[in-house]
């Protein structure tokens, strides 16, 4: 039996979307089955959280939407990390090593 997909932390799904746009441009479908796809089915983003976020990222200038047609004829928003959204992103990864850091420090700690 396949374990139950976790919850998101506050904050961490800005982190997953900017690093999930680092390797190219994407619509937010895609997004979401990467990031699923990536974690192994542990984080199951749902549409509700997902573009709510992406339209957060935008507004920030991290990303960059544009409407594009997808294989299947659709037209999809996809979204490209821009300059500012690299530097947000090498940011969001410094500060998610340092709070691993410190919970793992109060884990392991007797």
């Amino acid at each position: 039996m396949p374990e139950p997909a976790l919850e998101l932390l506050k904050g961490t799904l800005d982190l997953l979307i900017l690093r999930t746009l680092e390797l190219r441009p994407m619509h937010g479908s895609a997004i979401a089955e990467r990031i699923s796809q990536v974690t192994h089915g542990a984080f199951q983003v749902k549409a509700g959280s997902l573009f709510p976020a992406l339209h957060r990222l935008e507004q920030e200038g991290w990303i960059e939407g544009e409407w594009r047609e997808s294989k299947e004829g659709r037209r999809v928003r996809s979204y490209t990390l821009t300059r500012d959204g690299r530097r947000q992103l090498a940011v969001e990864k410094k500060t998610w090593a340092r709070i691993v850091q410190a919970t793992n420090a109060l884990l392991e700690s007797a």
